[in-house]
């Protein structure tokens, strides 16, 4: 694996990367673990989908124990517990692969990823001893109960309570909501408020007197996972089963879902690899007007965007598994309280991985279902099921809409600590912006320009950022409208920035893939020039008027110079790459 440098969350909208970890850097090892859980899916999941929506809770339990045989429950897990303990790029392969059946990505995340993880990370030695072999070999089911009804995003909020007992144990009611795995999980990760009060976590089996499921709830999609309530009347917990610290349970259940964030962002971008081969395949045969209509201009616009942001999508997510990977190897020692201090780090990229793989996705799933015409309405083709299944993934998480809210939140609050220069860029730029232009020095090697539009994106995010700031002080985090639209520009920066920094190591190593990668990055960056152009305009004009108004969109437009491209040709080449590929170009 290409070693890459262990940086600072956020880092990156402000100063360029030497290197960025990239799929085309994958090991053997990673392959092999790939065309493992590829085998698994192609073999043991994807025929019996049927089976697993008409409710089959057997079959769920067999397939989990499937892949506690194949490793892939324990992947993060030491060989002492029973795991395999495998980087993070290897996690995403795997996720990348689950993504195919998102009732199944949904049951195996919903054990390896949150039911696991919190023990692993705040469990007591004991806990760890008594419960992680037995998930990892999915002889026990795991499920993480967090929402409930009158608190999902809001989860510190919670209703349900914990009252200490003499003894130390607790005893615990109320009830969760949406809980994947509800109606036959073993293992629960519960939130509750200790003495109404304390916000804690703690690990609940069903075989404790007064945990039940609830009905299964009817959904628009992921039919072939469980979701239930999970209702806990008078449950006493003993003290040995209190996971972490009480009154430390945020600390359990936002590190979770960090992760949970960023594995979605892998899942789901293997999830839109699976339409764009459908769609290829389809627009390649099915003709009208006595030709294939993937040879009209319509349908190559949709199969060339639909590579282009998925690309987009991959390339940040594989950049993120490299420096988590990088951050964990840089401080040694206990592995698993290395990874939760990465996650911590680099929570920012975890909320950007979670929303532009959502979108994303959403995207190329919609079309898809467009491409197939009627043929995507109906249940004779997977477009159709594909298309439900993705619509939670939204909301999974933490909606798209916190998720947004969190990422400048999270920047801003660095830098008032002082643990990113955040403040200090924005200021220099308003110097650089008001300084006479000097002339650049001539760069001529590929992907220059795009390159340079980066960094332009970067600065209009600082000038955004830096006047949101000043006029709003404390009061910003109460203008969500404006976190919300800073929120785009800044995944913009990364995504963009992902794209060039993959397709530039790519032709420097001359992978056969490079001249499309630039193709692709060029694209990507001229469609993200007018977007946040569009977008920053908008925001400019809520924060100021008048003749401050007319100078801060001047100190826009001065650094928004980027020249547009012919994207329609480069859509079509992408389109028809895809079409002859028979799928994702770049897998």
């Amino acid at each position: 694996m290409t070693t890459v440098q262990a940086t600072r969350g956020g880092a990156w909208l402000l100063d360029k990367a030497a290197d960025v970890f990239t799929p085309e850097q994958i090991t053997d090892e990673h392959r092999l673990i790939g065309e493992t859980t590829a085998e698994f899916m192609t073999k043991e999941v994807v025929p019996v989908i049927d089976r697993l929506e008409a409710k089959d809770w057997t079959l769920a339990r067999g397939l989990l124990a499937r892949c506690g045989e194949l490793g892939l429950l324990g992947m993060h897990v030491p060989e002492a517990y029973g795991g395999v303990e495998l980087d993070k790029v290897s996690s995403v392969i795997v996720a990348e692969q689950l993504g195919r059946v998102a009732s199944f990505a949904a049951a195996q995340g919903a054990q390896a990823n949150l039911c696991i993880l919190p023990i692993l990370m705040f469990g007591t030695e004991e806990q760890k001893t008594r419960y992680l072999p037995l998930l990892v070999s999915g002889e026990l089911v795991g499920a993480y109960a967090l929402s409930e009804s009158g608190s999902g995003s809001d989860a510190l909020g919670a209703r349900a309570r914990a009252v200490r007992q003499d003894d130390g144990s607790f005893v615990i009611s109320g009830e969760k909501m949406w809980i994947t795995n509800g109606g036959f999980a073993d293992v629960i990760i519960v939130f509750a408020k200790v003495d109404g009060e304390h916000f804690t976590a703690f690990i609940v089996e069903r075989g404790f007197k007064g945990v039940s499921s609830g009905k299964e709830e009817h959904k628009m999609g992921i039919n072939g996972s469980s979701t239930t309530p999970i209702v806990l009347q008078d449950v006493h917990v003993p003290a040995a089963n209190l996971l972490g610290a009480i009154g430390k349970g945020h600390k359990v259940a936002f590190n979770v879902l960090n992760f949970g964030r960023f594995k979605l962002g892998a899942m789901v971008t293997g999830s839109a690899k699976v339409a764009i081969a459908e769609a290829a395949k389809y627009a390649a045969t099915r003709k009208q007007f006595g030709q294939p209509i993937g040879r009209f201009g319509a349908i190559r616009h949709k199969l060339g965007e639909m590579t282009a942001r998925v690309f987009a999508v991959e390339s940040l997510v594989y950049r993120t598994a490299g420096t988590i990977d990088a951050a964990v190897a840089a401080a040694g020692g206990d592995r698993s309280q290395a990874v939760l201090a990465a996650l911590e780090e680099f929570a920012v990229e975890a909320s950007i991985a979670k929303v532009a793989g959502s979108e994303a996705q959403t995207y190329v799933l919609d079309e898809n279902v467009q491409i197939h015409g009627g043929n995507g309405f109906v249940r004779d083709y997977p477009a159709e099921r594909h298309y439900r299944d993705a619509r939670v993934n939204r909301i999974f998480e933490g909606t798209n809409e916190i998720n947004r809210l969190l990422i400048p939140g999270m920047l801003l609050k660095r830098a008032a600590r002082g643990d990113l220069p955040l403040f200090a860029a924005a200021r220099a730029l308003r110097d650089e912006i008001m300084s006479p232009s000097l002339p650049e020095e001539p760069d001529e090697s590929p992907l220059a320009a795009e390159r340079l539009a980066v960094r332009a994106f970067a600065k209009a995010a600082l000038l955004l950022a830096g006047t949101a700031a000043e006029r709003h002080r404390e009061r910003l985090d109460q203008e969500q409208e404006l976190l919300l639209w800073l929120a785009d520009v800044i995944i913009e920066v990364y995504a963009a920035d992902s794209a060039v920094m993959r397709a530039s190591q790519a032709h420097a190593a001359q992978h056969p893939t490079a001249s499309l990668q630039a193709d692709t990055a060029r694209l990507l960056v001229s469609s993200a020039a007018l977007r946040i152009e569009t977008t920053v305009r908008e925001a400019l004009a809520a924060l100021a008027e008048g003749d401050e108004l007319r100078v801060l969109l001047a100190a826009l437009r001065r650094l928004l110079k980027v020249p547009p491209c012919d994207t329609v040709v480069l859509r079509r080449r992408l389109a028809d790459e895809t079409l002859v590929h028979g799928g994702y170009l770049f897998a």
